[in-house]
């Protein structure tokens, strides 16, 4: 892709991400276009359909949180790591609405390829809680990713503090017994 091309690209994923947050999977096309300060025929030649711009809003998304696991896994306290990490995909989840409902509907494959990058990330930061003991041994990334799905379908329409507040209670079913 030419430099500029790359530019409109990533001006348009940033753009569709912060309406995606504020107005749901459904946000105005013609917005996000104006917001990234180009074209519709721009947008739509990145773009062809809502649904390929969702995916990359998304898969831009698990790029980032991925990136964000592995800056935790310097952190000393491993638990404070990964109760970050959960509390960061369930807010990020929760705030962008309608798109983790969308998304749920997307081929197998996509969903398959984003819920093996997030899980492998996750997985670091667990094994690193449940070495350090402050996690029970037999907590696995597929039981602790489905909690933050859950979450933030629970905490529908887009209730950040809602979301957090049922994390904590779910977190505090994985700690193991001594912590």
């Amino acid at each position: 892709m030419r430099a500029d091309a790359q530019r409109n690209y990533d001006l348009i994923v940033r753009a569709a991400a912060e309406a995606i947050a504020r107005d749901g999977a459904y946000a105005s096309l013609e917005e996000i276009a104006r917001a990234a300060g180009v074209g519709s025929a721009t947008l739509h030649r990145h773009f062809p359909s809502r649904w390929s711009l969702l995916q990359a809003v998304f898969r831009t998304c698990v790029r980032n949180l991925a990136g964000r696991a592995e800056e935790l896994l310097t952190e000393p306290d491993a638990l404070a790591a990964l109760t970050t990490w959960l509390r960061e995909v369930t807010v990020y989840a929760t705030t962008t609405r309608g798109l983790a409902v969308t998304l749920l509907n997307a081929p197998p494959e996509e969903s398959e390829t984003c819920g093996a990058t997030l899980s492998a990330a996750g997985e670091k930061l667990l094994r690193r809680a449940v070495e350090q003991e402050s996690v029970r041994a037999d907590v696995a990334m597929a039981d602790v990713m489905t909690l933050a799905n859950a979450i933030s379908l629970a905490a529908q329409p887009a209730d950040a503090t809602k979301a957090e507040r049922l994390l904590t209670l779910a977190l505090a079913g994985i700690r193991s017994h001594g912590r």
